[in-house]
């Protein structure tokens, strides 16, 4: 069941330890050199746009032209990346994404850059990323065992937090050296290096017994099991409890550098480099954190460092202090996002992982875009320092809302691999896929003394025909009949409960059957396929 999910793993595995699989090591250092170069992209293209009229609101364009797509087609991402092929779709998307980049570094080499024409590429370069994020993500699983995917999604956060510290350091650099169109071209590159390492990866090919889902049906599904999953809806709650308000040390800390510490750029840069430092240290130290800690106690300790870092960052004036306090913020940023990463990947079974993730992502990216937006609206109307200290207040709620909203832990024996264990129907006639909708019946017998166990069983039962594809659950009395009760649901076609049967089902639904296993009137289901107008 994925609402009691109990006891985080007693020894965890080092955070280094996926890094033996030669594949995933292949694709982490692909992805930092790519992540490196998608950063130093962000500091080319404000440098070419930097003597335009109206520099300030294009600068702004930059980064809004980069996040806007994924906000917009992360949830369409996760279907496509449910149904495709995702190396395939990996593959064709790096390929494209190199090509453009290929395309803006010669647009600048020979003069051709134009303020629209930039924000065309990094449009098109921000939709490329966000077809890609879901599939990396979902893909994780398929390259390091259960065990170590907490580690994984560790050193995913440590890859995209040294990106973000050192891209612009070099970038700037680079440009001040030669100019935007060499941080282009070795941005182009930085793609290639991903396409090489993801030719290099045999995945083993899936046998489909019959068509994939359709993508209208595959969303409906994704929302489905999202709501009935509490544990998910738990995570993606508390990580909008958490970005949210963290955004405003990564919005205002430009403001503060300036400000408050009377730093340039360099001095940016440096602030920028120890929340990277952070990140790195909490990687190296996430074993022995999960080791003492639970997940909960880790998100309730993580918002803590972030909210006290953005405190102390509002109100010190010396410079070495506030490093101190970027470094724990680093750590504790990647203890929460490895954690939250984590926790949905060990949640979502391999049929809907990359909408779960999809989900997760949009609100990952739109809690820090709209929460950038918040802060500074807040920190114009009243000052930068009162909107750190908004934010670090926000933080410790945050930290104890976690007595009554905590995180789900795991127990060794939880099972998320498919599982087709229902007996196939006996048919006389051979529905269309397409027919439908289909009501699916069956009985039980339940002797009165154990009738409240047996509806505390059903409770999770009805979550988990509604996960794997039920638009309705309910569960009747037969008022004609001592004992009986009839379980009744409805399935969106055929199609899609032959997916249940097959696709869907999981050991950990098959846990819950057994539970009412003993009730069941017959092993067979009753199946009734709509026909005719309805009324």
């Amino acid at each position: 069941m994925l609402s009691r999910v109990t006891t985080a793993a007693p020894n965890p595995v080092s955070t280094w330890a996926p890094l033996r699989s030669p594949v995933y090591r292949a694709l982490w250092i692909a992805q930092l050199v790519s992540n490196l170069g998608t950063w130093m992209q962000m500091v080319g293209a404000q440098w070419v746009l930097v003597d335009e009229p109206n520099a300030a609101a294009l600068v702004s364009f930059v980064q809004t032209a980069t996040t806007l797509p994924v906000m917009i087609l992360s949830i369409p991402s996760g279907v496509l990346a449910d149904l495709l092929d995702r190396r395939r779709l990996l593959l064709g998307a790096q390929s494209t994404m190199a090509l453009l980049a290929a395309v803006l570094a010669i647009a600048t080499a020979t003069g051709h850059t134009t303020p629209s024409v930039l924000l065309t590429l990094l449009f098109l370069l921000g939709c490329g990323q966000a077809l890609v994020g879901p599939s990396w993500q979902a893909i994780q699983p398929e390259l390091v065992p259960r065990d170590q995917i907490p580690s994984a999604a560790a050193l995913g956060s440590m890859n995209m937090n040294i990106g973000r510290a050192v891209g612009p350091a070099v970038a700037g650099v680079l440009v001040a050296l030669s100019g935007p169109a060499l941080v282009f071209t070795l941005n182009a590159f930085s793609f290639c290096a991903i396409v090489a390492a993801l030719l290099l990866w045999r995945r083993p090919k899936v046998a489909r017994e019959f068509p994939s889902e359709r993508p209208l049906a595959a969303l409906q599904a994704g929302t489905r099991f999202i709501k009935s999953a509490p544990a998910i809806r738990r995570v993606l709650l508390r990580t909008a409890l958490f970005v949210a308000p963290g955004s405003a040390l990564w919005a205002l800390l430009p403001v503060i550098a300036r400000d408050q510490l009377g730093l340039g750029s360099s001095g940016y840069g440096v602030m920028l480099g120890a929340l990277g430092v952070g990140a790195v240290l909490g990687a190296v130290s996430l074993a022995r954190v999960r080791a003492l800690l639970t997940p909960t106690q880790q998100v309730a300790v993580a918002a803590v460092m972030f909210g006290v870092a953005c405190c102390g960052t509002a109100l010190l004036r010396v410079e070495a202090l506030v490093l101190i306090l970027l470094v724990f913020a680093g750590a504790a940023w990647l203890l929460t996002l490895s954690t939250m990463n984590a926790t949905m990947q060990l949640l979502l079974p391999g049929w809907v992982r990359a909408r779960g993730l999809s989900v997760y992502m949009l609100i990952f990216m739109a809690g820090q875009a709209i929460g950038s937006v918040v802060w500074g609206l807040v920190a114009g109307a009243y000052s930068a320092v009162t909107a750190l200290l908004i934010a670090g207040a926000l933080l410790g709620l945050a930290a104890l809302s976690t007595i009554w909203l905590p995180m789900r832990q795991f127990v060794a024996g939880f099972d998320l691999t498919p599982h087709a264990y229902w007996p196939e129907p006996e048919l006389v006639v051979e529905p269309e896929p397409d027919d439908g909708p289909v009501l699916v019946l069956k009985d039980y017998d339940v002797p009165a003394d154990r009738v409240p166990e047996f509806l505390d069983a059903m409770a999770y039962v009805g979550r988990s025909r509604q996960r794997t594809g039920a638009m309705e659950w309910r569960l009747y009395r037969d008022v004609g009949a001592a004992d009986r009760y009839v379980e009744a649901f409805v399935v969106r076609s055929w199609s899609e409960h032959m997916q249940q049967h097959k696709v869907r089902l999981t050991a950990q639904d098959l846990m819950r059957e057994r539970a009412v296993a003993e009730f069941a009137h017959d092993e067979t289901l009753t199946h009734l396929v709509s026909v005719g107008p309805r009324a």
